[in-house]
């Protein structure tokens, strides 16, 4: 791989990400601000042109009240506490950096601050009225000043610093002082850049015509002259029917941040391109009109193979093979698609912003998704001081339909995943669910019943009404023997639902980061048009809307807690903030009656002892020790927030970034005592193919070098040694 001169590092299966540094970027600042985040919910194709009149704007809103009134698990009352709940959302989705209003422009919208219930209810939009022509006037006035501050060189010679977390930052009293935001913000874009190209120049290896400071500096303005200039044109072509969906989905989301508005166009998109598959790596993004996300990668692709590409990532440039990277900020989901994609075998290069602010770049090479690689699948795990076998079930998600030829079911898949471990006499099972983000209520229930005869495993509450026991029916066990579940920051929804319900039977030990990702509740799409019997204005769109909440079988919920594990591990992630709790407005976390449960397949024993064994071969452990470290380190450089804007300062910390992210290069490697093979049953199935035995090879060195995993294994030698001396007394 060849790296950036930003700092990259490796991305492992534990989600190590072992030599990023903390490091701003174009894309990771405020720019929900003014209209960015008008397009989040327009991720495919533009919205209709035609602007909707006043009278259907008023059935909009009176239909979403009354939806998310009669529909919503945990309604709230639109009053001036709301109303207010309302504005502040909305001012921080238009402006989340400050850098475009001012706190005179502020003041005239304040008076609107406890009107919002009543004008919503009139169906009357005054504030809003008068939001966008204040954006409209900013947005201008901040072109024209980025345009002049770019058309000069820039100075960095002056000592200066540049704050950039608008919650740290009060509204600029005035335009001389936003003006200077918008000179430090460009003085950091052109900054960067320029840094970065020193770096590249400086390099050893470097071949070429090296350039002068001065030229670099002038090419760098023009290119952020230009990202800005297509970032400005797609905010300005907002129309009022884009505007008006943030205005809308700032009152949704002060119910929840999972509820929203659709508009028949974009209800149709979701319909029709839900996915944004981008063909050739096998990923899904969406797009909020500013930046790309990654939501998803798809099993068996060749992101998915890669092990580096992962959901929550951020794409900032786009390059083919060697040649230069594009900035792909501000651009339409399908001109990203486009450039992402290409032919079978040729190299795409992305440059992509992690959870944690750190910036790499990653090369992947199209190919064909593999959907067989999205099915659950087996190994056998030992290692050579005991031979013990143990059994390894991946499952990437709870699919069901999965594929045209027929699987339907990963409980079922699971099952005969399981029969082939019992065959192989296996003393114990590890589940990994980690980064598995849900799925099939039906087959989380099914799966849990593998390993119980019997009972309930997690309540689902509508409003008003007494819990939904779901629960397996089957007293069959197909498997009795000692469970270990793998979890992560990014197990959610039916993941978390299994590791809670062997966690409450004490049928399993639950093993992970420090928690799963803590999102307990159900979406619905509901027709607004069931509101209005007035043809003239339909269609009025769509709102999905929260309508349950999980609750696990003691009566506790996923939401926001999500599942704690019991031997909780090392992890890059474990100090970086990525679960529900991040978003605003979440459902609150409550309880609720628990339901009888018990069951006699296994039962978990001597935690506290497997729990102090584990931390102290952790605490042993040098791997872990820098594993632990290097988390400390990228949550420190998280929480940083300023800059330096001087020349020199900015290289020094820069360079001393990447002096401490060079500390933990390579930190995963094979581990020696770990020993995995495939499953007999398996072998045939792998060999018939050249193409399967390179991507089983390339799937068993992946785990060889899991150290997650391999403690995971330790755990269960020792579940394994203890049962069995239980056994002799």
């Amino acid at each position: 791989m060849m790296y950036s001169s930003r700092p990259e590092g490796l991305s492992d299966t534990d989600q190590l990400i072992s030599d990023m540094k903390w490091k701003p970027s174009l894309l990771f600042f405020s720019f929900l601000g003014v209209l960015g985040i008008v397009f989040f919910l327009n991720q495919f194709t533009p919205a209709p042109k035609a602007k909707p009149g006043p009278e259907k704007e008023a059935k909009i809103m009176q239909a979403i009240l009354f939806g998310l009134e009669r529909y919503h698990f945990e309604p709230k009352v639109v009053d001036d506490r709301f109303s207010r709940q309302t504005f502040n959302l909305y001012l921080k989705n238009i402006d989340g950096g400050k850098r475009f209003l001012t706190l005179s422009d502020v003041d005239q919208l304040k008076p609107y601050e406890l009107q919002l219930d009543d004008q919503a209810h009139a169906g009357t939009f005054e504030f809003f009225d008068r939001s966008v022509g204040l954006l409209e006037a900013s947005l201008t006035k901040t072109q024209g000043w980025y345009r002049e501050i770019l058309a000069a060189p820039i100075d960095f010679s002056k000592n200066e610093s540049f704050e950039t977390d608008g919650d740290k930052l009060s509204w600029a009293k005035d335009d001389a002082e936003l003006r200077s935001r918008w000179e430090k913000w460009m003085k950091y874009e052109v900054l960067s850049r320029v840094n970065d190209e020193l770096n590249t120049q400086e390099k050893p290896e470097y071949v070429g015509e090296k350039k002068s400071f001065e030229t670099i500096e002038t090419e760098t303005r023009k290119k952020v002259l230009d990202i800005y200039d297509r970032w400005f044109k797609r905010m300005q072509k907002a129309d009022r029917n884009r505007r008006l969906e943030l205005y809308l989905n700032a009152f949704i989301n002060v119910f929840d941040p999972h509820s929203g508005y659709f508009s028949p166009q974009e209800k149709a998109d979701f319909d029709v391109k839900m996915s944004g598959k981008l063909e050739g790596i096998g990923a899904r993004l969406q797009s909020d009109g500013e930046k790309t996300t990654v939501t998803e990668i798809v099993p068996g692709g060749p992101a998915w193979k890669m092990n580096e590409l992962e959901a929550k990532d951020i794409i900032l440039k786009v390059a083919q093979g060697d040649a230069e990277a594009v900035d792909v900020m501000g651009l339409e989901i399908d001109d990203v698609v486009a450039k992402i994609r290409g032919p079978k075998g040729t190299t795409v290069k992305l440059t992509i912003q992690k959870p944690d602010g750190s910036v790499k770049v990653i090369s992947i090479v199209r190919d064909v998704v593999i959907t067989e690689e999205a099915l659950a699948k087996s190994l056998l795990l030992d290692t050579k001081d005991n031979s013990d076998k143990v059994g390894y079930i991946y499952l990437p998600k709870f699919y069901a339909d999965f594929t045209a030829e027929g699987v339907t079911s990963c409980a079922d898949d699971v099952a005969k995943e399981v029969e082939k471990l019992k065959r192989e006499n296996v003393k114990g099972i590890i589940l990994d669910l980690r980064n598995n983000g849900g799925g099939s209520l039906r087959d989380v229930v099914r799966m849990s019943g593998l390993f119980i005869e019997q009972g309930p495993i997690v309540q689902v509450k509508s409003r008003n009404r007494q819990p939904d026991i779901n629960a397996d029916s089957d007293p069959r066990v197909q498997y009795g023997g000692p469970l270990i579940v793998m979890v992560n920051g990014f197990s959610a929804s039916a993941s978390e639902i299994l590791a809670a319900a062997m966690q409450d039977y004490g049928r399993a030990v639950i093993v992970g980061t420090s928690g799963t990702y803590g999102k307990g509740t159900v979406q619905r799409f509901w027709d607004l048009d069931m509101a209005s019997n007035d043809p003239t204005v339909k269609p009025l769109g769509e709102m999905k809307v929260t309508i349950q909440k999980f609750y696990r079988i003691t009566g506790k919920t996923t939401q926001l807690d999500g599942v704690k594990p019991d031997i909780v591990l090392p992890d890059s992630y474990n100090y970086v903030d990525l679960g529900e709790r991040e978003n605003d407005h979440p459902l609150d976390a409550n309880t609720i009656a628990p339901v009888p449960f018990a069951q006699d397949a296994y039962q978990v024993a001597n935690l506290g002892k497997l729990q102090e064994k584990s931390a102290s071969r952790v605490k042993a452990d040098p791997i872990m020790k820098k594993i632990e470290e290097n988390a400390q380190r990228l949550r420190r450089q998280k929480d940083q927030s300023k800059y330096p804007l001087q020349l020199e300062a900015y290289r020094a910390w820069d360079k001393k970034l990447e002096e401490e992210a060079s500390q933990f290069e390579k930190m995963l490697q094979p581990i020696e005592v770990f020993q995995i093979t495939n499953p007999k049953a398996d072998m045939a199935h792998i060999q018939s193919d050249t193409s399967r035995v390179t991507r089983n090879d390339s799937w068993l060195k992946e785990r060889k070098k899991d150290i997650q995993l391999y403690e995971a294994l330790r755990i269960m030698q020792d579940m394994i040694r203890m049962d069995a001396l239980a056994s002799k007394k």
